[in-house]
């Protein structure tokens, strides 16, 4: 009996073995099924959508399945706006041309004359950057990302925190800033030490915004551990989440809230939007008042504009507005300016100290200028001295050309258009590229482009020059509102440094620099390696 039992129920093992290996054979043919139905759905989508310049007539290069023409940025072989870098090059000769992120259209924008038409004659056309903004996350809702009326309202309420008066306001606290770094830097000058000068400006340029920006004395220079220099590391820190990010709104930005996808930001959220709500708390509880960017914005949220440069004019352009800011929305400006103004001074200053320091003509004319300037003031660096360092325009202009912090404009069409001197007509909805390093390094504009050269920025040879194909800060109503107070800012720390030191090349150093393929910004991959000499001045 137990001999029958155990081989009836061999039996049914072996039976049920059976039927499970066929369930999971089954159930993987089904698995491999869907897959490559959902596979070819999806390829048949993408050649659907890659057909679209096609049928509008416009010229474009031949995308690459699933990648479009992103192939290169997607793998970290470079970034993403080099890729539209690549396409400018292989438009050339065209006005315009299309391409793809992934499956959506993008048009790049080739002809400086069409650059100036939608920048700025039709500028209300593309004023949005056709950036899908989180509109839960508080400090999204900055003047960089916003569009349509929300942009418009919050441009005219923050234009007048920006003028000459505002600049000469905030200028001492760069002065002193500028003072400290030069102070640091004369004991590891001394030892002939190797400096990576990206982290020094961007120390230097972490102190200024902090007290200008947040009112608060963070004094990073000395300690460069302290925790607002490190928040300020993790807003522009990659991550995988970012990149996923990126991808998924190249392909369709709905996808974003529709996946719930996030940026691990929710900390930096939380430090930032705290650190201002209890700076404002303290200064309106103690009637404390500074000459700083935080001052305005209080302004902003208390009255809903700021004291006017002219004596008795206490309103904005638009006298029945009376919109004021929230805590939030102060948050959100204070933010933006910290993000946007600290990285890309200090990559600035040090690209500038790079070509310096490989250019010994260079360096040493500007430095006869700046000891010329300081002489004609007593040795003080003030805002008229710096403005009147016409050489360290040109340099500081060269290096932007040579190194635009951001390396494309992006615009999004709000309306059908139809391009000037064509029938084409675009889409609403269409995404435009303008890729500011593509006309900066074009050789047409500015011949052996990869050559240092701050007469480019003479009179005569701008005069020469369309003004369209130099594009640093944007152009049009949605310049750069900060970009007086990036230069500045630039030029008050490089004053300080050259007017004290010699930069050389060292052992470290790499001539020909490449870029983080994962940086918003332009970033030098392994950072900007150079030695300071304390100047023997006659």
């Amino acid at each position: 009996m137990r001999e029958f039992i155990s081989a009836e129920e061999k039996r049914a093992v072996t039976l049920r073995s059976t039927n499970m290996g066929l369930y999971a054979e089954s159930w993987f043919t089904e698995l491999l099924v869907v897959v490559s139905l959902a596979v070819v759905a999806v390829y048949v989508w993408f050649s659907h959508s890659y057909k679209y310049w096609q049928k509008k007539g416009v010229p474009y290069l031949e995308p690459q399945f699933p990648f479009g023409n992103v192939y290169e940025s997607f793998v970290g072989k470079r970034s993403m706006p080099m890729d539209v870098t690549d396409a400018y090059r292989k438009l050339k000769g065209n006005r315009f041309g299309g391409m793809y992120f992934f499956n959506r259209p993008s048009l790049v924008i080739v002809d400086p004359d069409l650059i100036r038409t939608i920048l700025v004659k039709d500028f209300w056309k593309f004023q949005d950057r056709g950036i899908q903004v989180d509109e839960s996350e508080p400090l999204a809702r900055h003047l960089f990302l916003l569009g349509g009326n929300k942009w418009r309202r919050l441009r005219v309420k923050l234009t007048p925190t920006f003028t000459s008066g505002k600049m000469r306001m905030m200028f001492q606290t760069m002065v002193d800033c500028g003072r400290e770094m030069a102070d640091i830097l004369e004991e590891p000058a001394s030892r002939g030490e190797v400096m990576e000068m990206r982290e020094i400006g961007a120390r230097y340029a972490t102190d200024i915004i902090a007290s200008v920006a947040f009112g608060i004395e963070v004094n990073c220079q000395r300690n460069p551990e302290a925790a607002f220099r490190q928040w300020g590391r993790k807003i522009f820190q990659p991550s995988l989440l970012a990149t996923i990010n990126a991808v998924v709104n190249a392909i369709n930005p709905r996808l974003i809230s529709f996946l719930k996808l996030r940026n691990n930001a929710t900390e930096i959220s939380h430090y930032f939007r705290k650190m201002v709500r209890d700076t404002v708390a303290y200064r309106e509880e103690n009637n404390v008042t500074r000459n700083d960017f935080m001052q305005l914005l209080i302004q902003l949220k208390n009255n809903g504009c700021v004291d006017s440069d002219k004596p008795g004019v206490q309103k904005g352009d638009d006298e029945d507005d009376t919109w004021k800011l929230s805590i939030d929305d102060v948050a959100a400006q204070a933010f933006v300016f910290f993000a946007a103004g600290f990285e890309t001074s200090s990559t600035t200053i040090s690209f500038a100290l790079h070509e310096l320091a490989h250019h010994s003509d260079i360096q040493k004319r500007l430095q006869e200028e700046i000891d010329s300037v300081l002489k004609q003031s007593d040795g003080q660096i003030t805002y008229d001295a710096i403005n009147s360092m016409h050489y360290l325009d040109k340099v500081v202009s060269e290096t932007l050309r040579k190194y635009p912090p951001v390396v494309i404009l992006n615009r999004e069409c709000n309306t059908e258009y139809k391009i000037p001197g064509t029938d084409i007509v675009l889409d609403k909805g269409t995404k435009i590229l303008i890729p500011a390093y593509g006309l900066h390094h074009d050789p047409e504009y500015f011949p052996d482009p990869e050559r240092f050269d701050p007469e480019r920025f003479s009179e005569e040879q701008k005069a020469q020059r369309h003004p369209y194909v130099y594009l640093p800060f944007g152009e049009g109503p949605r310049i750069c509102i900060g970009m007086r107070f990036g230069l500045l800012q630039t030029k008050v720390g490089l004053t300080h440094i050259l007017a004290k030191y010699n930069i050389e090349p060292c052992e470290k150093t790499i001539r020909n620099l490449s870029f983080e393929s994962r940086a918003f910004i332009l970033t030098p991959k392994g950072g900007i390696q150079l030695r300071l000499s304390k100047r023997n001045k006659v």
